[in-house]
């Protein structure tokens, strides 16, 4: 595989997804960081890059560029395969995209820098109302995780068997998010424990934002 760049934030939970990915790959990349809450992605140098102007984007050989962090994996998964992120088998694929897409898809949209800033700047909402919010999304796709993960002999030290694959990359960066907005954990021991496993593998450890050149 070419070059690499990946275009980022450290605290980004979308970020996080797709360096947990490459590190688990094994991928070196290079890292460019946009600093979200300075508006330093919605430039026109970085429009260029992502018409969305979200983060991340990964630009690979050749000039083309990827976004949105599930395809991004996907995409990874397909041109370099081992060690696997999503199973073999069509019914197993299917949960670890369900798993990803819970969160990727019901959590993040609703609790994005974006939108939280829309609450603040439309409709009034202080620092106590953001985290009520924040919190309220959370908990409305935690409560069923933990059930269905819990519930399930498919999953096993991970969200899915023995291995990682994207559904931890996507838990791990939403518990690491869910700090930021004192969510309590304790009703989700099934999801804590696997971060838990996650946080002691060297390549999320090494994707966590503190780790990043970025970070604050």
């Amino acid at each position: 595989m070419g070059p690499l760049v990946l275009h980022n934030y450290f605290r980004s939970s979308t970020s996080i997804r797709v360096r947990v990915a490459l590190n688990l790959k094994g991928l070196d990349y290079a890292y460019v960081a946009h600093h979200l809450r300075l508006g330093e992605h919605r430039g026109e140098a970085y429009r260029a890059v992502n018409r969305q102007m979200l983060v991340p984007s990964l630009e690979i050989e050749g000039g083309t560029v990827l976004t949105q962090s599930l395809a991004i994996i996907e995409y990874l998964d397909e041109v370099c395969p081992e060690p696997p992120l999503l199973p073999a088998e069509a019914t197993a694929r299917a949960r670890v995209r369900a798993i990803s897409q819970a969160i990727a898809c019901e959590i993040h949209p609703l609790n994005n820098l974006r939108v939280l800033n829309v609450l603040r700047a439309r409709f009034g909402a202080d620092d106590a109302m953001v985290g009520d919010w924040f919190r309220h999304w959370v908990a409305e796709t935690f409560v069923p995780l933990e059930e269905m993960l819990a519930g399930d002999p498919a999953t096993g030290t991970f969200c899915h068997g023995s291995r990682p694959s994207m559904a931890d990359a996507c838990l791990f960066a939403q518990v690491i998010n869910n700090r930021r907005f004192d969510f309590d954990m304790i009703p989700y021991p099934t999801i804590r424990r696997i971060f838990e496993v996650c946080a002691a593998e060297p390549a999320f450890a090494n994707a966590a934002p503190e780790k990043q050149p970025d970070a604050e």
